[in-house]
């Protein structure tokens, strides 16, 4: 039972992550666009602040939805795509 309930805890996290729009852009950007850094996703969404890209970054990883992987000085974002097909397939469509 306590699988089920795992369950329903991560699916709330990824949940509320892809409830705020920005974050939704940038689960949907990763999904078409692998291994981007920071500076690259801020490039493509334009108007976000990069204190609150980090915001919206930190509150995906915590999800799951997203990982981060550090290269040099660089932070590659990629989506999870086991957690993305199990709680979102939308995103892979």
């Amino acid at each position: 039972m306590g699988n089920i309930q795992d369950d329903m805890g991560h699916a709330v996290k990824v949940y509320k992550a892809l409830g705020e729009p920005t974050r939704l852009k940038i689960a949907l950007l990763l999904t078409r666009e692998s291994n981007l850094c920071f500076s690259a996703i801020g490039e493509k969404l334009e108007s976000v602040a990069g204190s609150t890209l980090s915001h919206h970054l930190k509150q995906l990883t915590d999800s799951g939805l997203i990982d981060s992987r550090k290269s040099g000085s660089f932070i590659h974002y990629n989506v999870n795509r086991e957690i993305a097909e199990k709680f979102a397939p939308y995103l892979l469509a």
